[in-house]
């Protein structure tokens, strides 16, 4: 009872309809929604700091503090986030349109890049998290100056951000929360059996799990003859170890509002998997070609893959969900 009030609470809906789920409401109440309102004021705070001061160097700070409630929800691509994150996150850009965007923009003073009207209808490489870093990290963009059009272009870009997570904030607690919370009732046609919307947030845990070992891992490491460092997730700030723990913790924490029985084995990979991230010496990646640093790398990603592992036969498995799920065959 104390979830569904503290639910009732957060969506300012009244009474919620049907029956709880066990999980589902935890995971709304403690751990999803309560992300979301922490994404959106961070990206508002950014956009009103960028209002004050556009200037690399003032905005890193509160770029970095919006990039870490970002990781929270991540992984999450279900509801509103099926594509409401890609604006916010586009990520891997396998072939480089966010720096090729920018050049773009900045050299042809778009007039789009002053219109945050306009701006809502931009390619997604100059929207978002990553393109920010580059115009606060990398040489070739955050030089600018104080009334300067790639000024007024990173003003734009925080504006159109803190939209995107207003709008995504408003899609899950407005509406998807309840889609998920009333899973196998009458006019659910999202959800059609009861068990579905806990099998699709279970889902959101496992697949993000792989996406960090196989991608924000097993992309810097590329193979120990030819490692690709620059292909690391937000190496520029440095961020590429800090979105792998807290990407993880993130998965973590929904696996744990998931279940309301003890998880020891995942408890203890959590922790393992802190510990041997502390021993990674260079958070953005870039020396995985050193065969001491790459070691430390490629045990971090085994640890991520043994956390899955954990939360697979811990969670898993008690709610009917094979030890060998697939999270690429779907919800």
């Amino acid at each position: 009872m104390k979830h569904r009030l503290t639910l009732c609470a957060v969506l300012a809906a009244g009474p919620l309809c049907g029956p709880l789920h066990a999980g589902v409401p935890e995971a709304l109440s403690e751990q999803i929604l309560p992300s979301f309102k922490a994404f959106a004021e961070a990206t508002a705070t950014l956009a009103e700091a960028a209002e004050q001061d556009c200037t690399a160097a003032s905005l890193r700070d509160p770029w970095n503090h919006a990039f870490d409630r970002w990781n929270a929800l991540a992984d999450i691509h279900i509801g509103p986030s099926e594509t409401g994150a890609l604006p916010v996150a586009f990520w891997p850009d396998s072939r480089g349109f966010t720096p090729k965007t920018l050049s773009r923009f900045i050299a042809s003073e778009d007039p789009v890049g002053t219109d945050p009207a306009a701006f809502a209808d931009a390619s997604i490489a100059v929207r978002g998290l990553y393109p920010l870093e580059f115009m606060l990290y990398d040489e070739e963009f955050s030089g600018y100056a104080q009334g300067s059009y790639a000024c007024t272009l990173v003003q734009t870009m925080t504006r159109d951000l803190a939209r995107q997570a207003a709008a995504l904030e408003t899609g899950w607690t407005e509406s998807f929360a309840n889609v998920l919370l009333t899973a196998g009732e009458e006019g659910n046609a999202t959800y059609l059996a009861e068990d579905e919307a806990m099998r699709a947030l279970f889902t959101q845990v496992v697949s993000g799990l792989e996406f960090t070992a196989d991608t924000r891992l097993g992309r810097p490491l590329g193979s120990f003859e030819r490692p690709r460092p620059t292909r690391a997730e937000a190496w520029r700030s440095g961020r590429s170890l800090r979105n792998v723990l807290r990407d993880a913790e993130g998965a973590y924490a929904l696996a744990k509002a998931l279940a309301d029985w003890e998880m020891p084995v995942t408890d203890a990979a959590m922790e393992q998997l802190r510990e041997v991230a502390s021993r990674v010496e260079d958070p953005s990646f870039q020396q995985v070609g050193d065969p001491s640093e790459r070691l430390h790398v490629e045990i971090v990603q085994q640890q991520v893959r043994a956390l899955k592992d954990a939360i697979e036969a811990e969670l898993g498995a008690p709610l009917g969900i094979a030890a060998g799920f697939n999270s690429a065959d779907g919800d």
